[in-house]
């Protein structure tokens, strides 16, 4: 037996695989990518045009099929940043440029728009992207650049609101759930349970992806840990409010101290169950790992080959 299975490995019928090396594939899709613009550069302090060209080159190196384009428009707004003027002009076209980038490679890239949530342009905002053949998929929601603060009452019922119009169009929804960490605003299991219990009835009836892990990157903040607890015993309780939550790992791996964290991560995401894990990666730009070299390090955490396979295989639901 073991010659024939040399033979194989040799005539390349069997892949040599190292003892203790992942067998398992690259993954189906990215859920976490984005893209940025000349606009979006002009105002950043380090420019690196990222566009639809450049990213498929990068997955195609990583072996990765698919891509969920998250636009950048909500930076246009973001109060760490010089304010613009007319502000929504620049979010519309920068949703816009997203949606023509995408549809460049429509068999391999779908787009999200994207707004702040606390703008009185919200609700027209997400209504015309629902119109929009290549950004009705879903809406992104960074609440970290929208600096949105859930311990605030009038600001709870506003992304209330955009969550409701999400759902009344059928658009999934992305959300960078960690507050602003530039303006040191609250963030733990309070802010988790506010959005459990104010936040997602609003949206019944689309997939919900809670970004990073619940966090911003890395696992080093103790408070993402705290609010991703929240949600662990959600699941567990079999609370129907998480029927249709998932959770990306964009940025976790790889990042600040995560080497340290490696079981922590590996605990919660089998807490919160494999089939709920969507891959991504984040965008490419900057200091950011590209995808090849986020699954890469992702493939380091202490997860087995089964249970890495079926996270390289899950598609979100708005894929399907």
């Amino acid at each position: 037996m073991m010659r024939v299975l040399i033979l194989s490995c040799i005539l390349g019928t069997l892949p040599i695989v190292t003892q203790g090396q992942s067998q398992a594939p690259p993954p189906l899709v990215d859920h976490h990518q984005h893209l940025f613009g000349p606009a979006i550069m002009a105002k950043s302090p380090s420019p690196q045009l990222v566009e639809a060209g450049d990213l498929i080159a990068l997955l195609d190196k990583a072996g990765i099929r698919r891509a969920v384009i998250l636009s950048v428009a909500y930076m246009f707004s973001n109060p760490n940043r010089p304010a613009v003027e007319d502000e929504y002009a620049h979010v519309k076209a920068e949703n816009d440029w997203t949606s023509q980038q995408v549809a460049r490679f429509p068999d391999r890239l779908i787009g999200f728009c994207s707004i702040n949530p606390l703008k009185e342009y919200a609700i027209p905002e997400i209504e015309r992207c629902a119109k929009d053949p290549k950004l009705h998929y879903g809406l992104k929601l960074h609440f970290g650049n929208s600096d949105v603060q859930l311990e605030n009452e009038e600001q709870v019922e506003k992304v209330r609101k955009v969550f409701r119009a999400a759902n009344d169009h059928g658009m999934a929804i992305v959300v960078h759930l960690r507050s602003s960490i530039t303006r040191d605003r609250l963030y733990g299991a309070p802010q988790a349970q506010i959005f459990l219990d104010r936040v997602l009835p609003a949206a019944p009836d689309v997939p919900v992806q809670i970004a990073h892990l619940a966090g911003s990157g890395g696992y080093d903040d103790p408070t993402v840990d705290e609010a991703m607890g929240v949600f662990v015993d959600a699941i567990a309780k079999h609370d129907a409010r998480m029927t249709r939550v998932y959770f990306d790992v964009s940025g976790v791996a790889g990042y600040g101290k995560w080497a340290e964290k490696t079981a922590l991560i590996s605990k919660r995401i089998r807490e919160i169950g494999v089939s709920r894990i969507l891959y991504g990666s984040d965008g490419a730009a900057g200091d950011n790992l590209q995808p090849r070299e986020a699954w890469e390090a992702f493939r380091k955490l202490p997860l087995t080959d089964a249970e890495f396979r079926t996270i390289a295989t899950n598609v979100a639901p708005y894929l399907k």
